[in-house]
């Protein structure tokens, strides 16, 4: 997917309030395009948030990580395509069968709604897990890396768009499942600014000269003391990293 260099970064809306996401959404202007919608948001504001968004003219990333049996997640799925997101997440981890399932449904539905189907994305391994916690916490006997590479394939399969993984593992993605398979990637941090709870974390620039597709920024915009500022630096490292 070719993409400019503004659609390549998407900006979290990690806040509870409908007026503070609004009023982040309108400060940024045409600088941004896609904005990700969490489940605090979500929760809070419900279908509102999306539909508020999509009047301003904005893409929707709905970031909810669907992960359910096969139907309940499916039927998710048509829900998104219903309400026009751009795009939305499920955790790979829910299997090829919940996989599939929604992406079968959601192809129909958007056949018969007669509109583009949202992309649909696997979480891999969340950005706020190491190597100690992957093995120690959940017993799984794999490095991050191993993890990422089984489920990104098994999304693949799956007939996934892409995955949502940290940038340091792009390429290997990239590598096992070919470069047409999008990477979503958040732990993207700037030099400029803290790492807060993610462990796995490149810089915009890096990310983008790994591979990285789209580029998920939150707390280094939206809790910025000026997020137009940190919107176009941030960019402007994205555009260095497509060599622009």
């Amino acid at each position: 997917m070719k993409l400019a260099v503004e659609e390549k970064l998407i900006v979290a809306l990690d806040t509870s309030s409908l007026d503070e996401a609004l009023q982040l959404v309108e400060q940024l202007g045409g600088r941004v395009i896609t904005f990700k919608v969490g489940k605090e948001l979500f929760v809070n504001c419900g279908i509102q948030i999306i539909q508020e968004l999509h009047k301003l003219g904005k893409k929707v990333f709905l970031d909810l990580k669907f992960h359910d049996i096969p139907n309940t997640v499916a039927g998710a799925g048509v829900a998104a395509v219903r309400h026009g997101v751009f795009m939305f997440n499920v955790h790979a981890a829910g299997g090829q069968e919940m996989m599939v399932e929604t992406v079968k449904r959601t192809n129909r539905e958007a056949e018969l709604l007669n509109r583009t189907r949202p992309l649909i994305i696997g979480v891999t391994v969340l950005t706020s897990f190491n190597d100690k916690q992957l093995q120690e916490e959940l017993g799984l006997n794999r490095s991050v890396q191993e993890q990422v590479a089984l489920l990104a394939q098994l999304a693949k399969k799956s007939g996934l768009d892409g995955v949502v993984s940290s940038p340091q593992e792009v390429k290997l993605i990239k590598q096992l499942c070919g470069s047409d398979f999008l990477t979503v990637v958040p732990g993207v941090r700037p030099l400029w600014a803290r790492k807060n709870d993610q462990k796995r974390v490149m810089t915009p620039e890096e990310a983008v000269r790994a591979g990285a597709d789209f580029l998920v920024v939150g707390r280094p915009i939206t809790q910025a003391e000026r997020p137009v500022l940190a919107a176009e630096k941030i960019l402007k490292e994205i555009k260095e990293g497509m060599g622009c």
